[in-house]
């Protein structure tokens, strides 16, 4: 069943529970997704984000997701995760998504103001929500064949400088009228290096501030019991990629592990199926609070 961003969370925000929002990069990825959140009788945002486009294309997966989004059993957001410009989310409202990130976090506060209030003006005339982000995410990635690129709070001497702001969220809300917002609080993109130094209670006073529901991006390394006080703080999505990734690749491995197992593709990806779809069920159960 295909439903707004803004359905899902305000209902979240009510109940003090997160909905997960998970990228589907492959067909094997989008159906554990969706079979989990079945299972658990959960609602789900399933989303693209514009950095795997080098994977698939939005063209060409936007129809599948959409497919699997409509005809799921539970409530599902079609999400388009980190848009960077004005051309891409277009494109994904175009193709059925019911709500785009427009991502100017990198940009003064001022433009991320601007721009982001013409996109909330193009969703909004739609029906579509809105998701946008103020202060700086921490990146931890691997790059093939160079290790790990990353930064953390050691490379920054105020925090206050990149983390986001009460009183700044509060204006960013009321000038651009978004629907959510994903902030800074410690958290980092991609894989788990260090033991991340989170700041809770910004996150409450954020909330308390700004009064719409808080996205948090870049869950590797939170603990479940981080996670669970940061939805009580106020986190009413939390996208979650990595380690359901992670899952689906050591499945694979492990199908391969006995060389007498036939060479067959489709049952290696049957494999990757349900260990994507275990990993998101065990994400899903801390952030609705199962």
């Amino acid at each position: 069943m295909l439903v707004t961003l803004k359905e899902l969370l305000d209902q979240a925000k009510i109940e003090k529970k997160a909905v997960g929002a998970f990228n589907g990069t492959t067909l094997e990825s989008i159906r554990g997704i969706i079979q989990a959140a079945e299972e658990l009788n959960c609602p789900v945002i399933l989303q693209h984000a514009q950095s795997h486009d080098d994977m698939i294309d939005l063209e060409e997966i936007g129809p599948v997701m959409l497919y699997y989004a409509k005809r799921a059993k539970v409530p599902v957001a079609l999400h388009l995760d980190h848009g960077s410009s004005f051309e891409r989310c277009v494109q994904a409202l175009r193709l059925g998504f019911t709500s785009v990130m427009y991502d100017a976090s990198s940009k003064s506060f001022e433009e991320n103001v601007e721009e982001t209030a013409e996109i909330v003006k193009i969703a909004h005339a739609v029906g579509a929500s809105v998701e946008a982000e103020l202060g700086h995410i921490f990146t931890s990635e691997v790059v093939q064949g160079e290790g790990t690129s990353s930064d953390s709070t050691d490379d920054y001497e105020d925090l206050n400088d990149i983390y986001t702001d009460p009183r700044a969220a509060k204006e960013f809300v009321e000038k651009t009228g978004v629907d959510c917002l994903a902030v800074a609080f410690g958290t980092t993109h991609g894989v788990y290096l260090t033991e991340p130094k989170l700041d809770l209670p910004r996150v409450a006073r954020i909330s308390d501030a700004a009064n719409v529901p808080l996205v948090m991006h870049g869950g590797s390394g939170v603990s479940d019991a981080d996670y669970r006080i940061a939805i009580e703080n106020g986190i009413c999505k939390v996208n979650y990629y990595t380690y359901m990734n992670t899952a689906g690749g050591k499945a694979s491995k492990e199908y391969w592990k006995d060389e007498e197992t036939p060479l067959f593709y489709d049952s290696m990806s049957l494999a990757a199926t349900e260990a994507i779809k275990e990993d998101v069920k065990r994400a899903i159960q801390v952030f609705q609070k199962l």
